[in-house]
């Protein structure tokens, strides 16, 4: 497949860009989450994206607000956020192209966008120490979420560019399963 003037591919393609939306959307969320239990900094550390912000300019100080008596740092959430629907989006387009990328369920991606960031683009910029430096807790919890955050986004795309591109995924080695109906299940 290729995405040229073909309507085929812009018809995949809307889907396929709903589907990053959604799904990054909500890993955002699923991400955020995982660092509640498993706290992926020492508290003397600042969070990456708040450091990047800080290399920009921003103030992260004035991007924070309160919310049920909380303080929640906005701008942190705002970086983590864009990283999520990003990278989503970039999935599910690519999953049009190469459907290998949904390999163990996409967690094979999270590992890699996990390696990618805490291995090289966040250490480069200053961001963070280097993967070799980082405390094992770090490295559990970064991972344990990132694996999460890349499930729900390819669960969100099973679910929003269902079977009717099933003849572009090309990844199946089997034969499709007919679906069972419930005079069958009994």
């Amino acid at each position: 497949m290729t995405f040229n003037k073909n309507k085929t591919d812009k018809a995949l393609l809307l889907p396929a860009l709903w589907a990053g939306f959604v799904g990054g959307n909500l890993s955002s969320f699923v991400k955020w989450g995982t660092e509640v239990p498993l706290p992926p900094r020492t508290p003397d550390r600042a969070s990456p994206p708040a450091e990047m912000l800080r290399d920009l300019g921003v103030d992260v100080d004035h991007l924070t607000y309160v919310y049920s008596g909380h303080i929640v740092p906005g701008g942190v959430l705002m970086v983590h956020h864009l990283f999520s629907i990003f990278f989503a989006l970039l999935y599910c387009v690519l999953w049009l192209r190469f459907p290998r990328i949904a390999m163990g369920q996409g967690v094979v991606f999270g590992l890699v966008v996990t390696l990618v960031f805490h291995g090289m683009v966040l250490p480069a910029g200053h961001w963070a120490p280097a993967l070799w430096n980082l405390p094992r807790a770090e490295i559990f919890s970064e991972t344990i979420g990132h694996m999460l955050w890349a499930w729900v986004i390819e669960l969100m795309r099973r679910e929003l560019m269902p079977s009717a591109f099933a003849d572009v995924r090309r990844d199946t080695k089997r034969e499709p399963v007919a679906p069972v109906s419930d005079q069958q299940a009994a």
